[in-house]
This record gives structure tokens, C-alpha cells and sequence, in this order.
């Protein structure tokens, strides 16, 4: 588990998540999955296009997402 990606949703993130917190998450697990802090420059192309991966996927998920109790992201944004 990667213990300095945060929960994004309601409760634990009491704002609605930001794209920055997105990508932080998403940045912080294709470190942890690679091994790599940061990589090498014939790395950099896919490690950049995994993280970007990663956050579109994450900011899906929490779009669609139904936390009870808590209204929708995509209810509250409209």
C-alpha cells in the first residue's frame, strides 16, 4: 500500500479533490508500482504517460462515485 496516497473522497477530503491532489496520487503510485522516484530519461516518456493514465482514471472514479451521505461531484459541480 502506498501509505502517502491519500483518500480523495468524502469524508477523508472534505473538499472536493483538486487536479493537483489527483495527479499527486496518481504520481505517487506509478512511483511505488515502477520502483522509481524518479526515472531515467529513456523512462521519462511512459512514466509520464502512466501517471497521466493513472489520473484520468482516478478523476473518473471519483466523478462517479456515490458516497452515502455525501452529494455527487458531478452534482455538486453543476
Amino acid at each position: 500500500m502506498c501509505r502517502s496516497i491519500k483518500t480523495l473522497r468524502p469524508p477523508a477530503l472534505p473538499e472536493e479533490a483538486t487536479e493537483e491532489d489527483i495527479r499527486a496520487a496518481a504520481l505517487q503510485y506509478v512511483r511505488k508500482v515502477s520502483g522509481f522516484r524518479a526515472p531515467a530519461a529513456h523512462n521519462r516518456e511512459v512514466f509520464d504517460r502512466a501517471v497521466e493514465a493513472i489520473a484520468e482514471a482516478t478523476a473518473e472514479l471519483l466523478d462517479n462515485l456515490e458516497v452515502r451521505g455525501a452529494p455527487a461531484r458531478q452534482a455538486a459541480a453543476s
